[in-house]
């Protein structure tokens, strides 16, 4: 038995509406300096100097 053949008319436009509903993505405008954050590309960088960590 299918399960189209168990539901009842109201069941399967509820179905259909569901399953036509495209999702929307929202699309985000990234600049390129807060693309270059995102990577890290901007951080500091710290190095070791005799036990102690600088910033370079």
């Amino acid at each position: 038995m299918k399960l189209y053949e168990r539901l009842s008319d109201k069941e399967i436009k509820k179905l259909k509406s569901i399953k036509k509903k495209p999702k929307k993505k929202r699309k985000e405008k990234l600049s390129r300096r807060e693309l270059l954050d995102l990577m890290g590309v901007r951080r500091d960088t710290y190095k070791r100097v005799r036990g102690a960590i600088r910033r370079k």
